[in-house]
């Protein structure tokens, strides 16, 4: 298993800042907002009310519900409040899709770059990763043609993910479409939806319901630390994954489930006000990389990060990331946490204040010119 670099990373400029180092943060993928007053408000309230037992393992019916309105709501997709497990947060729903989906050797096909996670989950229950290169120069698009070269007969399932991290790329619909026709299941990883600023995300199962989808609260409403996730899947699959809820997890917490109703139904105004806000350090970001000598050729519209080929400073993106830590003091993320096609990238987060991001892009650029002069 390797380890997260980007919190390899995120350690490293811990340790700085216990020194006395004053670190920018542009490497964590975390909203630098609070949880909208709403859901605070909500799980106080549960938390006061004794609300602090078991729950149901699929996760209380009122939250599932809500789920399946929201889905309805936003993408004119019907989905049974029975078809969903609760989690505490994604890394179990996608931990939990793979063990009950995958066999020892079933093959799942990934773009490349990934999500740094991912390969791990699936190598965890002994499944085998298959990349697709997606590439600068295409847009970072995957398609169903390199997709459908990839493909063998164990081949289990395919995972997307967009908007993508760490590319902020969107799918299209018809781009979708044609994935969802090829064969296997689809694990489609949805948690960036929502922070989408040109386009719109389409959820795969406007397309398909042979489909495992993973979603949360952590980035849409500012909720990492409270943990909240959730699965649909198809029916032939529930019982399983309610076998092994059951057994590892037994169910996500009690007073954050009202609190992730709290957010579905009350938090509006938060995400948009967020989401605006996140738009505009994307652009700001976007116009002052470029400035400093990195070529965008693919502007993300969706997530909050921002994908730059740095090859003109280094083919080693894990060597140039610590040294822009250690120089600069700018936590930045290397290219190749998400796979080796990420390899000569660097991933910058705009999850962090407008001045923030000014000050750690200011450092870059002096880091630049007096350690990459050309």
């Amino acid at each position: 298993m390797t380890s997260f670099i980007v919190m390899d990373v995120l350690e490293r400029a811990c340790e700085l800042e216990c020194q006395g180092v004053d670190v920018v943060h542009l490497e964590v993928g975390e909203p630098d907002f609070d949880a909208p007053a709403c859901v605070t408000e909500a799980a106080t309230r549960a938390m006061a009310e004794g609300f602090t037992h078991y729950t149901h393992s699929l996760g209380i019916l009122p939250l599932r519900e809500a789920i399946s309105d929201y889905y309805r709501e936003t993408y004119r997709v019907a989905v049974d409040p029975d078809r969903i497990v609760v989690t505490a947060g994604c890394s179990p729903a996608i931990f939990m899709t793979c063990a009950v989906l995958l066999e020892a050797g079933d093959e799942v096909i990934l773009p490349d770059p990934y999500y740094a996670c991912y390969p791990n989950f699936i190598q965890f229950v002994q499944g085998r990763c298959v990349t697709v290169p997606v590439m600068e120069a295409d847009g970072f698009q995957y398609t169903p043609e390199a997709i459908q070269s990839r493909m063998t007969s164990r081949s289990r399932a395919i995972f997307i993910n967009s908007p993508s991290n760490p590319t902020g790329t969107l799918l299209s619909a018809e781009r979708m479409q044609a994935i969802a026709g090829l064969g296997p299941l689809i694990i489609s990883d949805e948690i960036y939806h929502g922070l989408v600023y040109e386009g719109r995300a389409h959820s795969i199962l406007e397309f398909t319901d042979r489909a495992f989808v993973i979603n949360g609260f952590s980035k849409l409403f500012a909720m990492t630390g409270l943990r909240l996730g959730y699965v649909i899947a198809p029916k032939p699959f529930m019982r399983g994954l309610q076998k092994i809820h059951q057994n590892f997890f037994i169910s996500a917490n009690a007073a954050v489930q009202k609190a992730g109703i709290a957010a579905l139904s009350g938090a509006h105004a938060d995400v948009a006000r967020m989401k605006a806000t996140y738009d505009q350090r994307r652009r700001f970001m976007i116009e002052r990389l470029r400035r400093i000598g990195f070529t965008i050729s693919v502007e993300p519209t969706g997530a909050f990060y921002i994908f730059v080929n740095a090859r003109h400073l280094s083919d080693d993106s894990y060597a140039l990331a610590f040294d822009i830590l250690e120089k600069a003091h700018v936590g930045v993320t290397p290219g190749i946490d998400f796979g080796p096609n990420g390899e000569g990238y660097l991933r910058f987060s705009y999850a962090n204040s407008l001045e923030n991001i000014r000050e750690g892009l200011d450092r870059l650029e002096r880091y630049v010119r007096q350690h990459h002069r050309t």
